[in-house]
């Protein structure tokens, strides 16, 4: 049978979409796979393959025990709607075999709809019926289209009943619009709505790059979600704008009017914009003359802000960081500033660093950034290189909030580097010595961000600054685990390796990083997971013999053979690793197992007597010990693991 549900709604907000569609592919439909698609203004889901009816069951009930008597399970069997000869006992327990017949799923919809839809997890809901005691969704519900094999699954939600009624496009579709499972789709683009995020995303980025736009996958990704049937239309300004920065420029036109900019080389900002309609066309100019004439507003108001921020200098303004709130424990931004110019002078930061970490906060004063929240950081760096800031602090300051992600890149220089670094740890250790630790989704002030920008900066920069003198306690738990989803989810190494690295220790991350890279690169050699293998044998036979080493290997104690073998191996590839690249010295150690073989097939550690197995465990420990530096190989998973 076929299923369609669509959920009918006022605009949802864009960014909310892919998790409510990610929920609604999960959700259960008899053995059949979902399909979702979304608008502003509908969710769908639609799947085919289900059954008329679940099928019987025999549903097994466990009853109370034997020794408890007949009464208790006469007792249980009424409970249960029959007799106490419908029993049985099983073992030490009365059991009680009921068959349940299946039921039909229209009806099993009917009853779960209205469930799954109200259950939707949304970042905020709100009631539209009912005051507190109605419903809650992220927008008001207008209409509900559910149907299987195109007969109307009965349920209602605050008022609205489901129907085979959809709804066109808000201005140009029709406000009625009956549909079948078969006819859906083509019912909506008769009537103006692109049922596919896919489509309207291709239809966008085809005639935005007919018109000159600059690629921008953020917010191509905003304009599919805000669309229904997009249209892009290409519109001018005045280019006596084009004496602001184009940051300036280019953020009243990405972030405030949702328009592509147009360049008429690399680099160089032409005196045009790309706006996407949600509207069949424009033959009479008169939506290209709307955006043009908001888009002048918002340019005189940057200009305008421009000029009045020029009248002081960011030098000028540090004082006044201290009515600005950074949090309402921690004081305010002046407080801030003082710690991260401490801070960066313990790293070692030069002069033009320290600067730029005086005047990096000084922007939140501006007019410009009060309007162009966006801009902060940025409009710091303009204004500091207008007022000849030494070019070093400026450009400090213009990439100190780098890197707002993992995709994001770092800052380009080592002042830059080191100022950012110094204000996203004051930003964590100040937030957790006050208890402000993220739980669950919630992390008010991004501290997961600062963390992740700690480590890219780190890693990529290649820092020499060791984890364990930046942090302590709760926050270095707390940056592990950033290093970790780094190297697992960003630079795509197996967690077992991640892991195998960060338990041999952390020290500087671009140590990490070259250890790992060095891991990644030798296991797939022929001897080097069975070699982890045996490394794991080794920590398990020193755990059981709970063995702490006392005493240094004695060499006359040790058997001529496999014994003695393995310790000369040992020896001769320990004293090579020590002047080899890590990569060198894994490949050297991986030659071991052969030896390491043979040692395990020939010699019985467990000897009786107590001072040759005690030299026994005493190799193996130096040898575990010795090897483990670059990585532990007892926390690589190995087939004998996965067995």
């Amino acid at each position: 049978m076929n299923f369609l549900l669509e959920i009918g709604t006022e605009e949802i907000p864009h960014w909310m979409i892919p998790g409510a569609l990610n929920q609604l592919a999960a959700m259960p439909l008899f053995g059949a796979a979902p399909q979702v698609d979304a608008t502003p203004r509908r969710l769908v889901v639609r799947a085919t393959g289900l059954p008329e009816r679940t099928p019987d069951e025999v549903q097994v009930i466990k009853g109370p025990p034997v020794s408890a008597g007949d009464k208790a399970a006469a007792g249980f069997a009424k409970k249960q709607g029959v007799d106490l000869s419908a029993m049985t006992k099983v073992g030490d327990y009365y059991e009680l075999r009921k068959n349940v017949p299946g039921r039909a799923v229209r009806d099993i919809l009917a009853e779960s709809l209205p469930t799954t839809i109200l259950g939707l997890q949304w970042p905020k809901t709100m009631y539209w019926i009912g005051g507190k005691t109605g419903p809650r969704f992220i927008r008001p519900i207008r209409w509900i289209v559910a149907l299987l094999d195109n007969v109307i699954i009965p349920f209602e939600i605050a008022g609205v009943k489901s129907d085979n009624i959809t709804r066109g496009h808000r201005i140009l579709g029709a406000p009625s619009v009956p549909v079948t499972f078969d006819n859906y789709e083509t019912e909506l683009r008769s009537n103006f709505v692109l049922l596919s995020a896919e489509e309207r995303r291709g239809k966008i980025r085809i005639e935005t790059a007919a018109l000159g736009a600059k690629p921008d996958a953020d917010l191509l990704e905003t304009l599919t979600y805000i669309t229904e049937f997009p249209a892009a239309i290409k519109g001018d300004f005045d280019p006596a704008y084009l004496e602001l920065p184009a940051e300036v420029l280019t953020t009243v036109m990405r972030h405030h009017q949702k328009y592509f900019s147009v360049e008429s080389a690399p680099g160089q900002l032409a005196p045009h914009f790309v706006a996407v309609m949600n509207t069949a066309g424009d033959p009479e100019g008169l939506v290209k003359k709307g955006n043009e004439r908001v888009l002048r507003a918002r340019f005189n108001d940057a200009r305008f802000f421009w000029d009045v921020d020029q009248q002081r200098t960011l030098a000028q303004r540090v004082d006044d960081l201290a009515k600005v709130t950074f949090q309402a424990k921690l004081g305010s931004y002046l407080e801030k500033t003082k710690r991260v110019v401490d801070l960066v002078r313990e790293l070692g930061g030069s002069e033009d660093a320290q600067r730029a970490a005086l005047l990096a906060k000084c922007d939140l004063t501006t007019e410009m950034v009060k309007e162009f929240t966006d801009l902060q950081g940025v409009v710091g760096g303009l204004y500091a290189k207008l007022r000849n800031e030494p070019k070093e602090t400026a450009q400090a300051i213009y990439e100190h909030y780098k890197p707002v992600s993992m995709e994001d890149s770092i800052p380009s220089t080592p002042d830059g580097q080191v100022v950012a670094l110094a204000d996203k740890l004051d930003t964590l250790v100040q937030c957790f010595r006050i208890g402000l630790v993220p739980t669950g989704s919630k992390d008010p002030f991004a501290l997961r961000r600062a963390a992740q920008g700690v480590v890219k900066i780190l890693v990529e920069a290649k820092l020499h600054y060791k984890l364990d003198d930046l942090v302590t306690g709760d926050l270095r738990g707390f940056l592990l685990d950033r290093i970790q989803y780094y190297f697992r989810e960003v630079r795509g190494f197996k967690y077992d390796e991640v892991n195998a690295v960060l338990a041999s220790g952390c020290g500087t991350l671009s140590d990490v990083e070259a250890r790992l890279t060095a891991l990644a690169a030798v296991r797939p050699t022929e001897n080097f997971e069975p070699l982890a293998a045996s490394f794991k044998r080794i920590r398990n036979i020193l755990k059981q013999a709970d063995f702490e080493p006392t005493q240094v290997l004695d060499q006359g104690l040790l058997e001529d053979g496999p014994e003695k073998a393995l310790h000369a191996g040992f020896v001769q590839v320990s004293d090579a690793a020590r002047t080899s690249t890590y990569q060198e010295a894994l490949a050297r150690i991986a030659t071991l197992r052969p030896p390491v073989d043979t040692f395990f097939d020939k010699v019985l550690v467990n000897a009786k007597v107590e001072r040759v197995r005690d030299n026994r465990l005493t190799l193996l420990h130096n040898l575990l010990t010795e090897f483990s530096t670059i990585a532990d190989f007892s926390e690589i998973v190995t087939s004998g693991d996965q067995k």
